[in-house]
């Protein structure tokens, strides 16, 4: 945590649910937050903490969803005064949505990472192999987690722009980052099953670059197939049931500094809580001279309005789970 960031709840080694709870019950209470929600006509709920954490929830359904069910690309952008955007990205900023972070620790027992837009899968495994060439060590796997998401016309033209082969899917699209950045050619592993539809597919394939740890980059199938595709939770479940989790293994996470703490709480729930893992969850670094020329996300007000909502309700999710 930087200086004036609010902390997430921690994912240390040995922590037990009370220190969890204590986490999410600062990190909801948190100045900042109280601070939003009152820009946006918003009275403090009352009650204990799983009634703030459901009205914080409902708040956010009407004030701060811009989805609607859609994908992040179709989210439509808020008209806000220059004061509210303002206060947003500061309260973004002041929740550990912005700055980028260093993992704290030398090693590792499995590295994450995270899939997402067809851009991020670009800049999240070359991230990742860009720690390994730093010295971070790893003494498991890098997993590189996604589904069978098809990607968006935009997405085919980003990834285009940026010389990658054409996919067609989100793993498409690590798949073949995970090819570049590692210098592999052929999965030495290769298994799934093709269900003829996105949501009830998977495939893992396991790649093994010389000199560093295996590769697996998974897609998941989606845990409600009827109503939705795979999201972050369910791949995260589907690779703690392929890999095999000790308690008190490390866990690093990558994504995106936007999406740090509604994933992070996501891990906590799916990896810390059931199998005793530790698990720190940083953001790419956009700076690195590694990620040059990788297509870059615009981040709007909107944006992170969006990303704080999708933070309350995974840390709703987390608190639910830990009795």
């Amino acid at each position: 945590m930087r200086i004036g960031e609010v902390a997430l709840p921690t994912g240390a080694v040995g922590t037990d649910p009370e220190q969890i709870t204590a986490g999410v019950r600062d990190w909801v209470g948190s100045a900042p937050l109280r601070a939003l929600v009152g820009r946006f006509g918003g009275d403090w709920p009352d009650g204990d903490l799983a009634a703030v954490l459901a009205a914080l929830d409902d708040f956010s359904a009407r004030h701060w969803d811009f989805r609607g069910g859609r994908e992040r690309p179709d989210a439509r952008e808020p008209a806000l005064d220059p004061a509210t955007a303002t206060l947003v990205l500061a309260t973004a900023a002041a929740l550990g949505m912005v700055r980028p972070a260093e993992p704290a620790q030398p090693g590792y027992a499995h590295l994450v990472v995270l899939g997402g837009l067809a851009h991020a899968c670009q800049r999240r495994v070359a991230y990742a192999a860009h720690l390994l060439r730093s010295g971070t060590r790893i003494t498991g796997e890098v997993a590189v987690l996604g589904s069978f998401r098809p990607l968006s016309e935009a997405e085919g033209r980003a990834l285009d722009a940026a010389g990658v082969p054409p996919c067609d899917t989100e793993v498409a699209a690590l798949d073949a980052a995970v090819r570049r950045e590692f210098g592999v050619a052929a999965p030495t592993e290769d298994d799934g099953h093709d269900a003829d539809h996105p949501h009830h597919s998977w495939s893992s394939r396991t790649y093994r670059p010389v000199g560093g740890p295996a590769v697996r980059v998974l897609a998941a199938p989606s845990g409600a197939p009827a109503r939705r595709r795979a999201h972050t939770a369910d791949t995260q479940r589907f690779w703690a049931e392929h890999v095999r989790l000790r308690a008190g293994d490390p866990v690093l996470v990558v994504t995106a500094p936007i999406y740090v703490p509604f994933q992070h709480c996501d891990a906590l729930r799916t990896l810390a809580v059931p199998y005793g893992c530790a698990i720190e969850t940083l953001g790419v670094d956009p700076a690195l001279p590694d990620l040059a020329g990788l297509p870059e996300p615009t981040l709007t007000p909107g944006r992170y309005l969006q990303e704080i909502r999708s933070a309350i309700r995974s840390i709703r999710a987390l608190h639910a789970v830990l009795g």
